[in-house]
């Protein structure tokens, strides 16, 4: 049976939202609960929307639909962990802003081709009254969970710095970091018997080992059944040549012969002549950085958070001592040990609400306080200079990669566990039948 990614289907997009306000509503004055997850619970007009949001889509982009109970099924799996993961973001007391949301939203706008909320607004609310409140009720839901999945997530991706120095090495983490190479390329073809093209690549292997002149190699080992082709590659980057080669030639240094690359029809042979790597340095401004955070906790809410760092930044302000206030108070253990301070922080490194601040604050001065999703700030830029990452910003550039990659098998792993973990009880048989995904 064919099987959809269906938690695509959830994603606040413009298209997504024509889908929701074309549509009539499918709520009853009696509403009949199917779920209930937690401490929420599931309507038969929530499984009923998503379920008709689900065939629009998937009618629209003219794939087959499973059959109806299937659908039902999946619809109300992605529902019940939506409702997990809100259930997550009530107890960590994670909020979005009005500035964060108004964004977002303006953004799902600029996607319909209105450039206000104001004009928004009336656009959808003239399809169907109330729109645009349930939009941006989605797009909230959307980016605490975003937010939740962040902290729950990436705390749990394990990158060595083996890993880093392993993927530097790769093809792709050459290719990444801009290196070039000037390769000899030898192939090994024609109506021989594999025996014979093995033992005429070998011979080209140990006449590449002694020397450069491809030329010659060529013609001393071109036969009437045996075809050599060569070739000087000249100097290109990494990422222009055949992955399969791309691999064997970042695994020798320069002045080196590969091992032969057995094929279909044939062989190829390898020398790499030289490897140089891009000469353009990464000077980025840093900023030298101290701060305080404040988390939201299952016994610090998020009024309580702002108060808290709204009273350390007048303590401040009052002359009392920045790094003893962030020994004492702040919720970043790392930091607090050195009375708040980050040391040299590059742009990128930080949340962009953190990253904003950092690089628009005036040397000494403390900022005012702010919000990100990790919880309440304030920071002090002590010093500034200019530079030379580019060692730095290639292992950062492959602890992003590596990450990327590990992200949806992680994010994965911790749904199956909160999946798992959820109260879950399901009204309909039939759907509790089919429902048996963890994820």
């Amino acid at each position: 049976m064919k099987t959809h990614n269906l938690k695509k289907l959830f994603k606040v997009t413009a298209f997504a939202i024509a889908i929701s306000a074309s549509m009539p509503s499918f709520a009853q004055p009696t509403d009949q609960v199917i779920a209930v997850v937690g401490n929420s619970a599931i309507l038969k007009s929530d499984l009923d929307q998503g379920v008709a949001e689900a065939v629009y889509q998937l009618q629209a982009q003219k794939k087959e639909l499973p059959p109806e109970q299937v659908l039902r099924s999946q619809i109300l799996n992605q529902l019940i962990l939506q409702n997990a993961q809100l259930e997550q973001v009530k107890r960590y007391g994670i909020k979005v802003d009005e500035n964060t949301l108004n964004d977002a939203v303006l953004k799902v706008a600029a996607q319909s081709g209105v450039n206000s909320l104001s004009a928004f607004q009336q656009k959808l609310d003239a399809v169907a009254p109330g729109t645009y409140e349930v939009l941006r009720s989605r797009v909230a839901n959307d980016l605490q969970i975003q937010r939740l999945r962040q902290q729950q997530v990436m705390s749990r991706i394990k990158i060595s710095d083996q890993d880093v120095e392993n993927f530097l090495k790769s093809p792709e983490g050459q290719a990444a970091v801009g290196s070039q190479v000037r390769v000899l390329h030898l192939r090994v073809s024609g109506d021989a018997t594999p025996a014979e093209l093995t033992k005429t690549a070998q011979n080209i292997k140990a006449a590449l080992d002694q020397s450069d002149d491809y030329k010659g190699i060529q013609k001393k080992f071109n036969q009437d059944k045996i075809k050599v082709d060569a070739a000087d590659m000249g100097l290109r980057p990494l990422s222009s040549i055949p992955g399969e080669l791309a691999a064997r030639v970042s695994s020798i240094n320069p002045g080196q012969t590969s091992e032969i690359i057995q094929v279909k029809d044939g062989a190829h042979v390898l020398k790499l002549l030289e490897r140089k790597s891009n000469d353009q340095k990464a000077l980025v401004p840093q900023y030298k950085t101290r701060h305080i955070l404040i988390k939201t906790s299952e016994v610090v809410s998020q009024e309580n958070a702002q108060q808290m760092i709204e009273s350390i930044y007048n303590r401040i302000q009052a002359g009392e001592d920045f790094a003893t206030l962030a020994a004492t108070y702040s919720s970043d253990p790392g930091s607090a040990r050195d009375g708040g301070s980050l040391g040299w922080v590059s742009p990128g490194m930080m949340v962009p609400e953190f990253d904003q601040t950092m690089k628009s604050s005036t040397v000494g001065v403390v900022s005012k306080p702010f919000e990100t999703q990790f919880g309440y700030h304030i920071l002090q830029v002590t010093d500034t200079r200019q530079q030379d990452m580019t060692k730095e910003y290639q292992q950062r550039m492959a602890r992003q990669a590596l990450g990327e990659r590990q992200f949806d098998a992680e994010l994965d792993s911790w749904l199956r566990e909160l999946r798992t973990s959820t109260y879950v009880e399901i009204k309909d048989p039939s759907l509790a039948e089919h429902n048996t995904s963890k994820k």
